[in-house]
């Protein structure tokens, strides 16, 4: 029998930083427009991290059933796959998804009665967006479509989601502002799939990584990391956001070690290692809007 700590690993844990980074976000933009609930933050980020937990777990399931995850697929190898690992049965996995996602649609309906009708499609399109990566007939993942699902959940949605559960509505703010936050989310698939070519092309699938190759993608990957700093301190010269957003440059040896990295040659743990520049620049970033909202008139 499988045991607690058997589906905790199998929900990918370690990569819910990026949702709790998401949500506070969207709440301390709204934080500089008003006062924020902090039972709602906390029932946002319960809900969105649910929902996070579901996407993977979901992930892991279709993956495997449609042949794309192996024994020797190379995320295998440093992760424990649910499956591979002995962990979770496939059945085990989807009815643990399907639970996940109904505490995250309750609290997506709840929200949407009590805070902001926005929330419905919001949610709606999350929940198509995660579900469809990899699930058919759509899936995202295998139609080169996997970044542009991951740019817009964890960016336009989980942070303008959050801002409306403040405010009452969306508001194009925190959608322009979750752009490079939500690009250096999308570069850790770009950063896997760019590791993955060849494996995922002997399984008949196209991702970004593949239709671009290896020199161009590489190109784009970093190309996007400097264009999400430019982006920061565009938005600041424009008054857009309070120079306390700067404190995201912090992050910029993360990023120059990173460059050297992958220009020596792409590693395994490609993703990994994106996502720990996307958690050291989240959080400076995410500690610049807290002080703008703390300080805000």
């Amino acid at each position: 029998m499988p045991t607690l700590k058997d589906y905790v690993i199998g929900t990918r844990p370690w990569s819910f930083s990026m949702t709790a980074i998401s949500v506070s976000m969207g709440t301390f933009l709204a934080g500089a427009e008003g006062p924020v609930s902090w039972p709602w933050f906390a029932l946002t980020l319960v809900g969105a991290v649910f929902f996070h937990a579901a996407a993977n777990v979901t992930n892991d399931y279709f993956d495997t059933r449609y042949g794309v995850d192996t024994a020797d697929a190379p995320t295998a190898r440093y992760r424990p796959h649910p499956i591979f690992a002995g962990m979770l049965s496939p059945g085990r996995l989807l009815g643990q998804a399907a639970a996940f996602y109904a505490i995250a649609l309750a609290v997506g309906i709840l929200a949407t009665v009590l805070r902001s009708r926005d929330i419905a499609w919001i949610g709606a399109i999350g929940f198509l967006a995660s579900f469809l990566y990899t699930a058919g007939p759509v899936k995202f993942k295998y139609r080169a479509l996997g970044e542009v699902a991951v740019f817009l959940t964890w960016g336009p949605l989980i942070i303008g989601g959050a801002y409306a559960v403040q405010r009452g509505a969306v508001s194009a703010r925190p959608l322009v502002v979750s752009v490079p936050f939500g690009v250096l989310v999308a570069l850790v698939l770009f950063a896997n799939n760019m590791r993955d070519v060849e494996f995922d092309a002997r399984r008949g699938i196209r991702t970004l990584g593949i239709l671009l190759g290896k020199r161009a993608s590489l190109a784009i990957y970093l190309g996007l990391i400097a264009a999400a700093y430019a982006a920061v301190v565009s938005m600041v010269a424009a008054e857009y956001l309070t120079p306390w957003a700067l404190l995201s440059l912090l992050s910029v040896p993360k990023a120059v070690s990173l460059f050297r990295t992958f220009a020596r040659e792409i590693p395994d743990a490609a993703d990994a290692i994106t996502a720990e520049l996307d958690t050291v620049f989240g959080v400076c970033l995410m500690a610049g809007l807290l002080i703008a909202a703390v300080t805000a008139p």
